[in-house]
């Protein structure tokens, strides 16, 4: 199983971002392997529709469990699609936040907001 998880820094020990659409990265960690991988987020530069595509490069790298602290619906609609669940994270580090999903201490994203759509500052 894959866990993907949009990080600041290329670490476990980095802060989760708060920015799903616009985290500089994103970790992909096996639980069967315990292997890090780290992906370049190509659509934190975008002017528009960075939550889609981001989702997409989730997807295409084949993960499993998505954990962010928050998600326009948009992403939220192609993640479902692709059947990959969406868990909330806490303030910690990418790996305790691993650790509490692995230990079934997070809860479902179940909540999206609306999306900037190239709106700053809302």
């Amino acid at each position: 199983m894959k866990i993907a998880i949009p990080v600041d820094e290329k670490s476990l020990q980095s802060n989760v971002c708060v920015s799903f659409g616009r985290t500089p990265y994103f970790l992909i960690y096996d639980i069967d392997t315990k292997k890090s991988v780290f992906l370049d987020n190509s659509a934190a530069a975008s002017t528009g529709g960075a939550g889609i595509k981001a989702a997409q490069t989730i997807a295409d790298n084949k993960a499993n469990i998505l954990l962010t602290p928050r998600l326009g619906e948009n992403a939220a609609d192609v993640l479902k699609a692709a059947e990959i669940k969406i868990y909330k994270t806490t303030t910690a580090s990418a790996k305790d936040n691993i650790d509490a999903f692995i230990a079934g201490k997070l809860p479902l994203l179940n909540e999206f907001h609306a999306g900037f759509h190239g709106h700053r500052g809302n």
